[in-house]
């Protein structure tokens, strides 16, 4: 008889074929050779040259501070709370909608203080924000 019919099925392949996962992957390597110079090189840019300028601030910024036992005052004023701060600062926004915050900050108080002291401008509405550092 011509047709048989197979008595067992075959057996399932066990095998992968990693040729196509190497393929792929030799693609990917000179892709990223041929790519990862170009980003390296900076582009050499003329910056135009002007005479410096002197910022036109209309009010005196508020003088923030945080000292070194996480004590908060404004223009040298002590703040006992957050609640505090976010009124008066409301308070000098409402007085002048241009106003900016100068902070100044002991180098050994946690970030999670000057947060909540950021926080508190922000809710206040005061968006201009500036940090003063000691030059190095």
């Amino acid at each position: 008889m011509a047709f048989q019919t197979p008595s067992e099925e075959p057996d399932a392949m066990s095998d992968i074929n990693v040729t196509p996962l190497v393929d792929v992957m030799l693609v990917l390597l000179v892709a990223f050779m041929v790519t990862a110079p170009l980003l390296t090189q900076a582009v050499r840019v003329n910056l135009p040259k002007t005479a410096a300028t002197a910022a036109n601030i209309e009010a005196e910024p508020l003088q923030l501070s945080i000292d070194a036992q996480g004590a908060i005052s404004l223009n040298k004023y002590p703040i006992n709370d957050m609640t505090e701060l976010e009124t008066r600062l409301k308070d000098a926004l409402q007085r002048n909608d241009a106003v900016g915050i100068h902070l100044y900050v002991d180098q050994s108080v946690p970030y999670a203080k000057i947060a909540k002291v950021m926080a508190a401008t922000q809710r206040a509405g005061i968006n201009k924000l500036s940090f003063v550092t000691v030059q190095e």
